[in-house]
């Protein structure tokens, strides 16, 4: 195995995340509990969405609103921009944001909090459709510290899994909702982990056994669903609690990465995106906090702070870890162009080669990291965000030099989040930066 060392000074980390118990698979998508009647169609398309007079509170419901919804009044002073580009537009909430339930970036910008996800107009940045779904069963195993669970976003589309059904809601327009019964294999205790960009539309997604009256148990189960057609793409049968990775990514060679959890530890595996049949496994560390697939092959902890790569065929490839002595550690990579880039949590950016592990460059942040920090690359510009105070920096890729820093004067607690309208490198105008109960739209030029 090839090994390659390297990386920023030592330093405290500013926050980490909690990690998912060794027990069993975390729950990642929101879903309706308890024995309710399913909602009409005239609900899943009218329902109410509003704010309740006197009470301010989201109304809960399985439908969105269609046609405008009016922009609440800013609970404090706007924003300003100190530094970095000027903002389109500034858009404040009611309450503070949830973006890192979202399982991808979406191409659409959106105000995902507790009680609802509102998709903004990306010209004026007003609120023009607001989609409520109902709260959550009781959890067992929260992730990262959210009881409320992972959101699934398509390009168009928001999908949730409810009473049996796949529910899917348009961002823009309420004639294009629609809902898709699941097959009697997938009834019960059942969640969605990501949606597919690269495939023709594929939703992947996981069920666990649960007890039956009887005495015995219903089965785990993996399945793909295929949105195009509205149809079930494959189901097969786990004999442990395993869950596609979120977000769930389609690799070069056709492949899905999944965690199985073992007990108190977890392993990797590959499987064929087009059946489902599993091709090959990799032992996880005790630390398998996290596992990112590109066209690369699979990214995960090394177990000493670092990043291990896994090759498409299951081959081990190159490590990138800390020097002897330093504790920082590893965040998500992001692969990009033939490049890996690492965040580490005390606020540098490593690229590495995607080939051999090699650094190319390192570039030290005006901020901390913590998971939360998702960087995105758009426009030929990688984006890191930082803390609520921090703000959001733009790298050149090609030489790891600091671009400019947005931030804004806003208080607040959470990490930056970012998402973008480009579903390219080049395309798009526009980057949606937020924290908090703040959104910003930067021009993407």
């Amino acid at each position: 195995m090839q090994s390659s060392s390297g990386g920023p000074a030592s330093g405290t980390a500013w926050q980490w995340d909690e990690e998912t118990d060794g027990g069993g698979a975390p729950e990642d998508v929101i879903a309706g509990g308890g024995e309710r009647a399913r909602p009409s169609r005239r609900r899943l398309l009218l329902g109410a969405g509003v704010l309740a007079a006197g009470g301010a509170a989201w109304a809960f419901g399985r439908s969105g609103v269609g046609g405008a919804f009016p922009s609440p009044g800013p609970t404090g002073p706007v924003p300003t921009a100190l530094s970095g580009p000027t903002p389109l537009w500034t858009y404040r909430g009611p309450e503070a944001m949830t973006p890192e339930r979202l399982t991808d970036p979406p191409s659409h910008p959106v105000y995902l909090s507790r009680n609802g996800l509102q998709v903004l107009d990306h010209e004026k940045g007003t609120a023009a459709r607001l989609l409520v779904f109902d709260p959550p069963a009781a959890r067992s195993w929260p992730i990262d510290g959210d009881v409320l669970g992972k959101v699934v976003v398509g390009p168009d589309h928001l999908f949730t899994i409810y009473e049996g059904h796949l529910d899917a809601r348009h961002f823009t327009d309420p004639a294009g909702d629609w809902s898709l019964p699941l097959p009697d294999e997938l009834q019960g205790q059942v969640r969605l982990a990501g949606y597919d960009r690269q495939a023709p539309g594929i939703l992947y997604g996981y069920a666990w056994g649960r007890p039956r009256s009887d005495g015995t148990r219903t089965e785990n189960r993996l399945f793909a669903l295929r949105v195009t057609d509205r149809s079930l793409l494959w189901s097969v049968r786990t004999e442990q609690t395993e869950q596609p990775v979120t977000p769930a990514t389609h690799i070069g060679g056709g492949l899905l990465a999944c965690l199985r959890f073992l007990g108190g530890r977890a392993e990797v595996v590959a499987r064929d995106a087009a059946t489902g049949r599993e091709l090959w496994t990799a032992p996880g560390e005790e630390d398998l906090r996290w596992c990112v697939a590109g066209s690369g092959g699979f990214f995960v902890p090394d177990g000493n702070g670092g990043v291990r790569r896994l090759l498409p065929a299951g081959e081990p490839g190159w490590t990138y870890a800390p020097h002897r002595g330093e504790s920082w550690r590893a965040l998500p990579p992001l692969e990009h162009g033939g490049r890996v880039y690492v965040p580490w949590d005390q606020g540098v950016v490593s690229c590495l080669d995607l080939s051999s592990g090699a650094e190319l460059w390192s570039c030290r942040l005006p901020f901390p990291l913590d998971r939360r920090s998702r960087p995105l690359v758009a426009r030929d510009t990688l984006f890191v965000p930082g803390t609520a105070a921090g703000g959001v920096s733009a790298i050149h890729p090609a030489t790891g030099e600091l671009g400019w820093t947005f931030h804004d004067s806003g208080p607040g607690k959470d990490v930056w989040t970012l998402a973008t309208d480009a579903a390219h490198q080049f395309d798009g105008t526009r980057l949606y930066a937020g924290h908090d109960d703040v959104l910003h739209a930067l021009p993407l030029n």
